[in-house]
């Protein structure tokens, strides 16, 4: 019988060769329910603003996985004491840590899955994995749900300063164009520490961390919560629910299996069972992109309008502002686009809306980036920083937008 070689590399466009340091980690890429990352977008429709940004989750995957291998020899190079199997389990825990995104990210959240969040679903990936390879995910399961007595760990996978940051930033940046979401991750790595067993920065690498942060703040105004991004993501959430909304109404529309399962279901977090978990593991991309090419004819003029909006990238009308818009400001755009096609008042909501998004690169509230000083005091980054604006950076800016068609103009 011929071995399979499972210390295999990857060629990644950002850090050059990843190696998959275990024959476990290979057999978990190779799993089907990691494959399937390799079919959902990192960035969800940003690729209609930036045609470059069409890398996976897949790759992302990879990429906090490597950088996870540098922290672990930074760390332990500087007489932190980390285990083999606690090693694995980092390696584990952060490859897997975005295993239950749906297609397009968090459109499907908003709309046909309503109430279950995509950290919930990777959970049940991953404890349904952990019963497939006999028990081994079970200290990287402990680690990603905060139960493990070592806190540093958890904060190298989920904290204002992961690996899961560290590369969407770099690969956004890269993959995108924006070339001012791009941070010195390797940097940061190398100023890791672990002091009273939390995750601190040494002093010395402070400007690397206000950059990353600064970073952060720009992507998410030039990248993630760019206009046209949004409204994009918007017209898919409201596709998505007329969808469903005319499936329950008994109406057949052309889908795949696992989206036609979600389509006619209200699922909740505890009805996803292993066999619901096995029909979400079969979606991706291919399913939603596909359905709106055979929904852009239905006789069903709100689906049809929206499935053609992304498919010819002829979007809706958005405007930003700092002000708050009220309904009242809507009403005769509603009126007016209601007479001219036909439909109610109410079904005009899937044309016309409002809403706002919130940008804050660094919360207060949330658990701190931690400084170590030379005096080997420790303190919040806001403290210990001299940029006045990185203060600023943990206030949390409001923008208010509306969205309608354009011949309303």
């Amino acid at each position: 019988m011929t071995q399979i070689n499972k210390l295999k590399i990857f060629n990644d466009p950002i850090y050059g060769f990843i190696t998959i340091p275990n024959a476990l980690i290979y057999d978990l890429i190779q799993h089907p329910y990691f494959q399937r990352l390799r079919r959902i977008s990192q960035m969800g429709l940003s690729y209609l603003v930036y045609p470059g940004a069409n890398h996976t989750r897949f790759h992302h995957a990879l990429g906090c996985m490597h950088l996870m291998q540098k922290a672990v020899d930074v760390l332990r190079f500087k007489e932190v004491l980390i285990s083999p199997e606690e090693e694995n389990a980092l390696y584990i825990a952060i490859l897997l840590h975005d295993i239950g995104h749906g297609p397009f990210s968090h459109a499907m959240e908003r709309s046909i899955v309503e109430d279950v969040h995509h950290e919930e679903i990777s959970l049940l990936f991953m404890h349904q994995l952990n019963k497939e390879f006999n028990g081994q995910l079970s200290l990287a399961i402990q680690i990603f749900e905060g139960d493990y007595h070592r806190k540093f760990m958890l904060q190298l996978i989920s904290s204002q300063l992961d690996m899961d940051r560290m590369d969407y930033l770099k690969r956004d940046s890269f993959y995108s164009g924006v070339a001012e979401g791009n941070v010195n991750s390797e940097r940061l790595i190398q100023m890791m520490n672990v002091a009273d067993d939390f995750l601190v920065i040494e002093e010395k690498g402070i400007y690397s961390v206000e950059k990353f942060l600064m970073s952060r703040r720009l992507m998410y105004w030039q990248a993630y919560l760019h206009k046209t991004s949004l409204v994009a993501e918007q017209i898919l959430t409201k596709i998505l629910k007329r969808a469903k909304e005319l499936t329950l109404k008994g109406s057949i529309l052309p889908c795949s299996q696992p989206l036609q399962f979600f389509l006619e279901n209200k699922i909740t977090l505890d009805a996803f069972d292993n066999q619901i978990l096995n029909l979400f593991s079969r979606l991706d991309d291919f399913d939603i992109i596909s359905a709106l090419k055979g929904w852009q004819y239905q006789d069903d003029f709100i689906l049809s309008s929206l499935s053609k909006m992304i498919i010819n990238r002829d979007l809706l009308k958005i405007k930003l502002t700092s002000e708050k818009v009220s309904l009242e400001d809507l009403e005769p755009l509603k009126e007016r686009f209601a007479l001219e096609n036909n439909i109610s008042l109410a079904e005009t909501n899937y044309f016309i809306f409002k809403g706002k998004i919130k940008n804050q690169a660094y919360s207060k509230e949330a658990e701190p980036i931690r400084i170590l000083k030379k005096d080997r005091t420790v303190e919040d980054v806001i403290e210990s920083s001299d940029q006045l604006n990185l203060k600023s950076l943990s206030k949390s800016v409001t923008k208010y937008y509306i969205c309608y068609p354009k011949q309303l103009i």
